[in-house]
């Protein structure tokens, strides 16, 4: 059993070496929870649970203290990918909801599984996800001070396996900040977030670029085929370099390897199989 988790990027909202501690600490005590978490639940179930821990926590750009788009509202988007059964749910652009990725997990249930915007606030609602103000003060000072233009890049995500073999990712994100209202991210996609029966992978950085790169969907297919994750990995980012394409990604793979990389430093990230290991 083993599961791996991340925060986007170390500069996203700041740089300062408290800033960054404080981003490490947090993902080692969620990844330690992750981990014990899955000794009794299944892949699905703890990657939701992951995420709605990061979700929870203001230092990261998901959920409560996420950016702030250029109309001064938040849209959240968040993904999760059962590969087992290989069904993908999501939300996109949906506002004043706590937990997008638990959106996303209940629409796992239905034909119609990925959902936008005003129909995916009304589903929410009627599903009893009350109204939740993700803007924190320091978002707000960012957004009235037009902060951070030029490095908004960072989501939420978590891939994990469990006992049985199955594997899951889920992906959460607050998007770049100041963007056209209703920019659609990588995050609720195939391209920022897969899984199957041999990998899985959830992606952070510029949505576009993971897009375009069509990134973890093109690294599972690698695995499926014979390549080994590391190896999936590295030579999906060698082909991000075409047009300096600006990503993070960690998986799991059905051997068990684990693996994270970016294209840019640095993704913070951490990982729990028999011992924590977090980005340093």
């Amino acid at each position: 059993m083993k599961v791996i988790i991340h925060g986007g990027f170390i500069g996203e909202s700041s740089l300062d070496p408290e800033t960054k501690k404080a981003k490490q600490d947090s993902l080692a005590r969620i990844v330690a929870q992750t981990h014990q978490f899955l000794q009794s639940h299944t892949a699905v179930e703890t990657v939701v649970f992951a995420v709605s821990l990061l979700e929870d926590d203001r230092l990261f750009n998901a959920g409560l203290g996420s950016h702030i788009q250029s109309d001064g509202k938040v849209r959240l988007s968040a993904s999760l990918m059962d590969g087992s059964s290989q069904k993908f749910s999501g939300v996109i652009n949906l506002e004043d909801v706590q937990h997008p990725i638990q959106v996303a997990n209940l629409l796992a249930q239905y034909n119609d599984r990925v959902l936008s915007g005003e129909g995916a606030l009304n589903f929410a609602r009627k599903n009893g996800f009350e109204y939740f103000n993700p803007i924190t003060a320091q978002r707000k000072l960012e957004y009235e001070a037009k902060l951070n233009q030029n490095d908004r890049k960072g989501t939420v995500g978590c891939v994990a396996l469990d006992a049985a073999g199955n594997i899951a990712a889920a992906t959460s994100t607050g998007g770049k900040g100041f963007e056209i209202p209703c920019r659609v991210s990588d995050s609720a996609t195939v391209a920022g977030n897969f899984a199957n029966e041999y990998a899985g992978i959830s992606c952070t950085g510029v949505g576009e670029d993971i897009v375009n790169g069509a990134l973890a969907a093109k690294i599972v297919t690698r695995v499926t085929d014979g390549l080994s994750l590391q190896a999936a990995c590295d030579k999906s980012f060698v082909e991000l370099k075409a047009f300096d394409g600006f990503a993070g990604v960690i998986g799991i793979a059905s051997t068990g390897e684990i693996y994270h990389c970016d294209s840019h430093p640095t993704m913070v990230w951490a990982s729990f199989d028999v011992n924590l290991q977090v980005f340093n």
